[in-house]
């Protein structure tokens, strides 16, 4: 799959990044918001075989 090249000119004074941010992410669907979030957790934390387990003992005092 070939990435399509885009250049867009905005005028820095009046350019609202947030903005574009928002309109492109509310133009894609769920689940391509899904992907993209599960890409960037990858990303970050690596790409676990499996869920970590945690697990903690608690004894409860003796009466």
């Amino acid at each position: 799959m070939m990435i399509a090249k885009s250049v867009r000119r905005h005028n820095l004074k009046t350019y609202d990044e947030i903005q574009d941010n928002l309109q492109f992410w509310l133009a894609k669907t769920p689940e391509e918001r899904v992907v993209a979030v599960e890409f960037l957790r990858r990303q970050t934390y690596g790409d676990p075989t499996g869920l970590q387990r945690v697990v903690r003992v608690v004894k409860r005092p003796q009466r």
